[in-house]
């Protein structure tokens, strides 16, 4: 049960850090747990590895803003992590089957 309980922290700390870099090396350091532990813990308690999870999620905090606000879709992008427009839509599409 303790290993649930500090992936918890970890995801909560992820959640409300999405909007910086965020890599397991950073991870690891804050929470004191090798990034092997960490990458194991994530795809064991979310079906998908640290850096999936966060693309994702950034991802959706992409979709809410391309719905909410009038932002351009390249400065979407560039908050979302993705260094091209190119590449955003590419991602997008991916997951949501369509372009943003």
């Amino acid at each position: 049960m303790q290993e649930n309980i500090d992936v918890h922290e970890i995801l909560s700390y992820v959640e409300a850090h999405l909007e910086e870099d965020l890599s397991l090396d950073e991870i690891s350091e804050k929470f004191h747990y090798s990034k092997f532990y960490i990458s194991r813990a994530f795809t064991q308690e979310y079906g998908k590895s640290f850096y999936q999870y966060v693309k994702d999620r950034r991802l959706t905090v992409a979709a809410q803003a391309l719905v909410e606000t009038k932002k351009p879709i390249i400065e979407i992008a560039y908050e979302a992590h993705y260094n091209s427009q190119q590449a955003f839509t590419l991602a997008f599409r991916q997951v949501y089957i369509c372009t943003p």
